[in-house]
């Protein structure tokens, strides 16, 4: 049927049809566009990786030879002298010495490990151990059974399961050496028999399986995991005992390293750090790996380790005990030792690429599990096993952008004009909030803007109160949502809506934030860390690192939990914006945004920040940046008014830092000093 041969309803249904088909065209070129772009960054960002890797410098030791001088040259110019050259040296010591630090200079003198052994607690904790084997070298075998042995806490068992082939005799040997050995220990202190459980195995049943095996031997209250060419601290069993006396401990970790292969545990090549309980990052990064051990009872029901996901069996476990558990706790020391050889995971994840797969089923079934639907699990840049979740959006709610603006029409206007052509979520309304312009510019500017059904332009009286200003603005929204956001920003991401909406709408689910750059594509947002900074209120991590930069363990790649996220561009359900009360008006400036996060994590709640909803700001283009005079004075007031308010939690340490990070600086550097201020 031709155009002209339609009734009135039925153009206005061909026209409406077309007007939704252009629609949706240009929302997947933009959508194409913003890919090719963060794939044309993501393709450089690898060649400077390569270019820079030891591999790399290898092969050109003519090149690298040739430039030496013009290095040292630039060092020199960099620093401003060879005094400034020594500086940087010193700093690289001061950081070597700090890894010796949680090496074997962290053991026990002998007269703590005695004082540890001779400690009674008041809860009778067992500890079962369990160890599968497969071939493995005598020299790891050995070292991991005796820091088994060495423990300063002696009420465990390890229990190993044998699946070695017949070439690999030698461990079934070991093995039963050791438990020789420790007859001779306790026999004349007590009538246990041995605490080295061992059982060969008709054939290797996997990791998995062979890991069952040893569970079928434990007698203990809680379960630890240690994989067979290992180390643990002396003081592991010693520490979560603790945490299991006070405060009910049900699933314990902690941080860890990983070191060479044939070496010490001095030769550590990375040292893990890590957050508390984050229930986002477990899900997109296996953080937790080891040491893990737990109460029985949680497995009641289930399995330890299921074959379907062998590779990735720790994380499936992991996902689903942690569920259950009713304390989670973490403890903040460096207390496992992972080795890096040929063929371990610690390694290479190509080692096993099936644990690649085996991870995305992990935490896929999880998902499953929690009842959420239609989610996309894909790897990052950072590691194959680190992922990217998206997340079903329900329905089409209304969202409402909430932006306070004093003159700086030009901010203002590219602010909105990347909303309106860049973003590819279409159910949102933008409110402008006037807050005592004076420009006749800005005012011509919000006459053109009310053109616009989607815009609205409030008008806030009374002196400057970021917080008040944005209280009036959620009042009069619309929306299910609301997304407060600074007038100099604009949006880099087209579905930089959808990335946040898809975790406000859950529940658990308190404030989401973007991940911000400056001009010059540095990091100016990337999740807000307590006590961070020379007034130990709040502070951005990551700050001014590269667009590029993988972040510490890739943290600035995958979506995870936060003390709290800037205002700058801060979403959370309207209703309960307004059960929290909204922002505290007593922070008519500052850390009102901090406070609001907060109080949604007091409820019960996790703040959310997530890499893939990417935006500039043009930080403080409409107010300036000056802490000079009575801007330094305002914000010292409110400063000191939040660390009275949340002193408790300051003291105690952001959950989702760790208290071996400096909190002078921003980019999760180490402590130098165990005696610095907090």
């Amino acid at each position: 049927m031709e155009r002209g041969d339609m009734n009135e309803a039925e153009a206005l249904h061909f026209y409406r049809e077309s007007y939704k088909r252009e629609k949706s065209r240009g929302r997947t070129l933009r959508m194409k566009l913003a890919e090719a772009e963060k794939k044309k960054e993501e393709t450089q960002g690898k060649l400077d990786r390569i270019k820079g890797s030891p591999l790399w410098r290898a092969s050109k030791p003519l090149r690298m030879l040739f430039h030496r001088i013009a290095r040292t040259k630039e060092r020199l110019g960099c620093y401003g002298s060879l005094k400034g050259i020594a500086r940087k040296i010193n700093a690289k010591m001061i950081e070597r010495q700090a890894r010796v630090q949680h090496g074997t200079a962290s053991f026990p003198e002998i007269e703590e490990a005695a004082r540890q052994r001779l400690h009674k607690f008041d809860r009778e904790v067992k500890f079962s151990i369990l160890m599968p084997l497969y071939n493995t070298p005598e020299k790891f075998l050995r070292q991991a059974i005796e820091s088994v042995i060495d423990q300063t806490y002696e009420n465990w068992e390890l229990c190993l399961a044998d699946g070695s082939d017949g070439e690999h005799a030698y461990v079934e040997e070991i093995c039963r050496e050791y438990m020789n050995r420790d007859k001779q220990y306790l026999r004349p202190r007590s009538s246990l028999y041995c605490r080295i459980l061992y059982k060969k195995l008709p054939k290797n049943e996997g990791i998995s399986g062979n890991t069952n095996a040893c569970l079928s031997m434990a007698s203990g209250n809680y379960i630890a995991l240690f994989d067979h060419d290992d180390v643990l601290h002396p003081c592991v069993l010693y520490e979560y005992v603790k945490v299991i006396c006070e405060k009910g401990a049900d699933y314990i970790y902690c941080d860890e390293a990983t070191f060479k292969g044939s070496g010490t545990i001095d030769d550590m090549i990375t040292l893990h750090f890590k957050p508390d309980y984050a229930p986002d990052n477990l899900r997109a990064n296996n953080y937790i790996c080891h040491f893990s051990a737990f109460a029985r009872r949680l497995l009641d029901g289930t399995q330890l380790f299921r074959s379907e996901f062998d590779g990735s069996q720790d994380h499936d476990m992991i996902l689903r005990l942690t569920s259950r558990a009713k304390c989670v706790v973490h403890v903040p020391k460096l207390l496992y030792y992972w080795r890096s050889h040929e063929g371990s995971v610690a390694s290479d994840i190509n080692a096993k690429s099936y644990a690649i797969e085996a991870a995305k089923g992990a935490v896929a079934d999880h998902l499953a599990s929690k009842g959420f639907k239609h989610f996309e699990i894909t790897s990052t840049k950072a590691f194959e096993t680190i992922f990217q979740i998206k997340y079903e959006i329900l329905g089409n709610p209304k969202v409402s952008i909430v932006i306070p603006n004093k003159d700086h029409p030009e901010d203002l206007s590219r602010c909105i004009s990347s909303i309106l052509e860049r973003s590819t979520y279409d159910n949102y309304e933008i409110i402008v909030i006037e807050n005592n312009s004076t420009e006749e510019e800005t005012f011509a500017f919000y006459k053109k803007l009310r053109e616009n059904p989607l815009i609205r332009v409030l008008t806030y009286k009374g002196g400057f109160n970021y917080s008040r200003i944005n209280n009036l603005g959620v009042a009069r929204a619309e929306g299910e949502y609301v997304l407060l956001l600074n007038n100099d920003t604009s949006v880099i991401t087209p579905d930089w809506i959808e990335e946040l909406l898809m975790y406000a709408q859950r529940k658990d689910v308190g404030a989401v934030g973007a991940k911000l750059y400056y001009e010059d594509r540095t990091i100016q947002h990337a999740g807000v860390v307590l006590g961070l900074g020379m007034h130990r209120t709040a502070g951005h991590s990551h700050y001014r690192v590269s667009s590029q930069n993988l972040g510490y363990m890739g943290r600035l790649c995958y979506a995870q939990n936060v003390m709290a996220v800037t205002g700058a561009c801060l979403m959370m359900r309207k209703a309960l914006y307004e059960e929290l009360g909204g922002l505290d008006e007593k922070f008519a400036v500052a850390l009102n945004d901090v406070d609001l996060c907060i109080r949604a994590w007091e409820s019960g709640r996790v703040n959310v920040f997530t890499p893939f909803a990417e935006l500039y700001h043009y930080e403080s283009a409409s107010r300036g940046a000056d802490l000079s005079g009575a801007n330094a004075e305002r914000y010292e007031k409110e400063s000191a008014q939040f660390r009275e308010r949340w002193k408790a939690l300051l003291e105690q340490g952001d959950p989702y830092y760790n208290p071996n990070f400096s909190l002078d600086r921003s980019d999760f550097a180490l402590k130098i000093s165990t005696k610095e201020e907090t």
